[in-house]
């Protein structure tokens, strides 16, 4: 049993309720704020009556490499769950590219093996193709080049997964052109490297949660059986499927293969090797487990190479998955959950599909399983396009807060809503303010239930996204497509985001430390709920009302 700490908590139940991508901005509805121009009566009377201030949610404190790096919902969740700041993805694997680790580590040198027991073997790198540095950095790839060029590998293959999400929504050629540019530097008479298939992240390939297999089941076609329709390069086959189809995003493109004389120039063969070098995990999973499940059920393979495949991390420590990885995660301990856990209290977790794994996995410090004396509810998430459905599962979310709420069984509640992220990536500005309103009507429903069961709510969010829509220039001013309207913004921001503390007792306001962010949060709910916080935690930001 954890001690009680002298800070007093509340008698009833604690919820910390995530408006995924929710951040807040100087910039007014005109220059792209959805949040700004959405109707959020519930959120405009929390910022009036009640203590907030603002934490940061990207960069350094959120273990990003540095603070021109955008925070996603990944590190957003482990910080918040496990209340301290671990170095992630992106600076891990910077630093073992830097330090060389990376081409030390078992999993690169069985891959080299592997290549040079057969000289017909190739090298096949897939991952998303940007430098978003969010699931993945186009410079890990060149270094991944590089040495593998240093080390005798004759010839790769890269599988390329269009961004336009993390990244302006049309600006795959400004990163084909000049990788090409690239590869024709390094080639030589013993090094042939070429991009060999690709498509639209949202397409193919880059599924999580188990949403939709079928995304996966076309990437697997595509990739590795060399199937779809054939082009000569990609930057053709960029314009191509442009011109098919006016004003679509890199996000959203058909998949493709680079073929020559009616062959696809990449399939991949047994004795061959795969490197996945995306570092984030969720949209990693399925793909790895087509490769690595035995009794694969998901979809048909048709065919499974016979390779040696390792993802850039290992995505899933819990299933062990995948089994071979270039760089360890971080070793998360002593989470949120964890520690309530051990005090015996009662926890709920709830989200729709898009986010579960954030308020299970991420959460729990990049674990699968359960602690004990917690319960998860997913809400499946619809199958169709975000920005024609902006209100998702918000509704059966609240409707499942209210229920675990009003049943008493639970001391502390999370629940995440996925609006303002997966609405915000669709580059639709009124459709991000619709999902704005429909999670405003949620909070409406969630909170006078939270007051009734004489407990307190902390309303936060993990990074910014809809708070700007719009591609902005120097000036502030939008950027505008040929049709004159604005250029649309799909990838998160780097504004803070917002801590709403909902306690109608009035014994508490909010204390804005310097550098305050999410990792703060796991203290402030240990706070509320008058137990201490662990020793390696950031301190709470709860203080005493002054009377």
């Amino acid at each position: 049993m954890l001690s009680k700490s002298p800070f007093p908590g509340v008698a009833g139940p604690v919820a910390l309720i995530v408006l995924d991508g929710v951040g807040v901005s100087a910039n007014s509805a005109a220059l792209g704020n959805a949040v700004a121009a959405a109707r959020k009566p519930t959120l405009d009377a929390l910022f009036a009556e009640h203590p907030h201030i603002l934490l940061k949610a990207h960069g350094t404190a959120v273990g990003m490499p540095s603070d021109a790096d955008m925070g996603n919902s990944e590190v957003g969740h482990n910080a918040i769950g496990a209340g301290q700041i671990y170095a992630q993805g992106a600076a891990l694997v910077a630093t073992a590219i830097e330090n060389g680790s990376l081409w030390q580590g078992s999993g690169w040198r069985e891959i080299i093996a592997q290549i040079k027991a057969n000289a017909a073997s190739v090298l096949h790198l897939l991952g998303l193709f940007s430098d978003g540095n969010v699931h993945s950095h186009i410079d890990h790839l060149k270094a991944m080049l590089v040495q593998a060029r240093a080390e005798g590998v004759r010839r790769v293959r890269i599988h390329v997964l269009l961004d336009g999400r993390d990244v302006p929504e049309t600006s795959a050629l400004a990163y084909i052109e000049p990788f090409e540019a690239f590869l024709a530097g390094i080639a030589c008479e013993d090094f042939d490297a070429r991009i060999a298939s690709g498509g639209g992240r949202q397409v193919i390939t880059m599924d999580r949660y188990e949403a939709d297999w079928r995304m996966v089941e076309k990437g697997w076609h595509t990739h590795v059986l060399g199937e779809g329709e054939f082009f000569p390069d990609c930057a053709t086959a960029i314009r191509t499927l442009r011109a098919r189809h006016p004003g679509i995003s890199d996000q959203d493109l058909p998949p493709f293969v680079i073929a020559e004389a009616g062959k696809p120039i990449g399939a991949i063969q047994d004795g061959d090797a795969v490197a996945l070098f995306n570092f984030r995990g969720d949209r990693a999973i399925e793909i790895s487990r087509a490769f690595e499940e035995r009794h694969f059920d998901r979809f048909d393979r048709v065919r499974v190479p016979q390779v040696v495949y390792a993802g850039m991390l290992q995505y899933d420590g819990d299933l062990a998955l995948p089994k071979r990885f270039l760089i360890s995660p971080p070793a998360i301990r002593n989470t949120l959950s964890e520690w309530l856990s051990r005090s015996g209290i009662t926890q709920f977790a709830c989200s729709e599909t898009q986010k579960f794994g954030h308020v299970t996995y991420f959460w729990n410090g990049n674990r699968s399983g359960k602690f004990p004396l917690e319960t998860w509810q997913e809400i499946q998430s619809d199958r169709i396009p975000f920005e024609q459905r902006p209100w998702m599962k918000s509704a059966e979310i609240a409707d499942a807060m209210i229920d675990a709420i009003k049943g008493g069984s639970y001391r502390f509640l999370r629940c995440n809503f996925a609006n303002g992220d997966m609405v915000g990536h669709t580059g639709n500005f009124r459709a991000a303010t619709l999902a704005v309103e429909a999670v405003d009507l949620a909070l409406s429903r969630i909170l006078p239930v939270v007051r009734d069961a004489g407990g307190a709510a902390l309303i936060t969010a993990d990074h910014g996204n809809a708070d700007e829509m719009f591609e902005l220039d120097a000036q502030k001013t939008p950027l505008r497509n040929p049709d004159g309207s604005p250029r649309a913004k799909t990838a998160h921001t780097l504004n803070p985001v917002p801590l709403l503390l909902y306690e109608p007792g009035g014994q508490f306001a909010l204390n804005a430390l310097p550098d305050a962010g999410l990792a703060h949060l796991a203290a402030s709910v240990t706070q509320l709920l008058g137990l201490e916080r662990h020793a390696s935690w950031q301190p709470g930001l709860l203080t005493r009302r002054q009377k």
